[in-house]
């Protein structure tokens, strides 16, 4: 069974932002998709798809490697 978990990521700007992003998820363990609904200058919505529940300093710790700022889990 999967899980989706939505965060709001601060700092993404254009598709290469996005593209880093992804990147840098679908590296966490347990990680079967990531979508991003880019929001250029406002806080865009990460939708992360998962085998089981991921913890969200996993997942704030590769946004950051990414160059971005996780705001709040939704």
């Amino acid at each position: 069974m999967s899980h989706t978990a939505d965060y709001l990521v601060e700092g993404m700007t254009c598709n290469h932002c996005v593209t880093s992003v992804t990147e840098e998820l679908t590296e966490v363990d347990g990680v079967t998709a990531v979508t991003v609904d880019l929001a250029s200058g406002l806080a865009s919505t990460v939708s992360v798809t998962s085998d089981s529940p991921l913890d969200d300093t996993t997942v704030s710790a590769a946004i950051e490697e990414a160059g971005y700022t996780l705001v709040k889990s939704l």
